[in-house]
């Protein structure tokens, strides 16, 4: 006799704040649940969950499973970081719901979400599977901290205006000793984030490069630069009062002089499911304005 199959899984990772989340879960999880589908999420989910109308014994709140069928993301770009690290770049696809403002990674709005999901079990979502940098902090010849980023590393200063100083090295090729009020180093990802707003680039998601940006250069010269992600970008700290690194702007660490940063491209990516409808253009058109005069 055959063994029966397990059940799919479904992880949601949601902005629990928002006032529109116990609206879209009512729209979205009656499908997986008629389905037969185990739903995994976090315990603060709960009052939401109740106030859709939702049975409280169906929502499993232990420890995600390590690699489910599916994430639905429910918030915004912040939302979608926090599940990339949590469970995308362990190979669980990622579902964009957006209940924030922007949204440009949880590019799908509230109104539509029951369509994304219909359209999910339909198998007419584009796959979008894009790159990560794998991001390390040596300090007295060891390794401090390691992780992958989808967005960017970003080297910064603390509430001091206090300049930068900051050794830039390209494939092990001097680069430069700059002098800036901090430094970017974003994947095409996350090239209109923060990068943009320093004056960097937008590429297109389906490049192999890195864009890194300095903020507040503190020398007309210093512009954005290119490179492809498979040349490693190593940082030295030099004076740097109250320097911080942040990563994906949801973990932080402390920076201390002669701190090395050592930033590469990652063997793991990032899947995000999106609307086919909705290709890059059209989404900066309709995210960033693209074009509009």
């Amino acid at each position: 006799m055959l063994a029966s199959m397990s059940p799919s899984r479904l992880v949601l990772v949601a902005k629990t704040k928002s006032p529109l989340l116990a609206q879209t879960l009512h729209a979205v999880v009656p499908p997986f649940l008629e389905r037969g589908w185990r739903l995994h999420g976090d315990a603060d989910l709960l009052p939401a969950w109740g106030a859709a109308g939702l049975p409280e014994a169906a929502l499993d709140t232990g420890p995600f499973p390590e690699v489910s069928e599916l994430c639905l993301v429910l918030g915004g770009d912040g939302t979608m970081l926090a599940a990339a690290r949590r469970v995308g770049m362990s190979g669980t696809p990622l579902l964009g719901i957006n209940l924030g403002s922007l949204g440009f990674l949880t590019a799908h709005p509230a109104p539509e979400a029951r369509a994304m999901v219909d359209a999910y079990f339909q198998g007419v979502l584009h796959r979008e599977v894009r790159g990560l940098i794998h991001a390390e902090l040596h300090r007295d010849g060891g390794i401090i901290m390691s992780q992958g980023v989808l967005n960017d590393a970003v080297i910064g200063k603390g509430a001091l205006a206090r300049i930068m100083d900051l050794d830039l090295q390209v494939d092990g090729e001097d680069a430069g000793d700059l002098k800036a009020d901090g430094l970017i180093v974003s994947t095409p990802t996350g090239s209109t984030a923060y990068s943009l707003s320093a004056g960097g680039p937008i590429l297109h998601p389906a490049l192999d490069a890195l864009v890194i940006s300095l903020i507040c250069p503190h020398s007309l010269t210093l512009r954005p630069m290119v490179v492809p992600s498979s040349l490693d970008v190593t940082i030295t700290v030099g004076h740097a009062e109250e320097g911080y690194l942040t990563l994906d702007g949801q973990t932080g660490h402390a920076l201390q002089p002669g701190d090395r940063i050592v930033l590469r491209r990652s063997g793991a990516t990032v899947t995000l499911l999106q609307n086919p409808a909705l290709p890059f253009f059209a989404l900066l058109r309709e995210k960033l304005h693209w074009g509009d005069r």
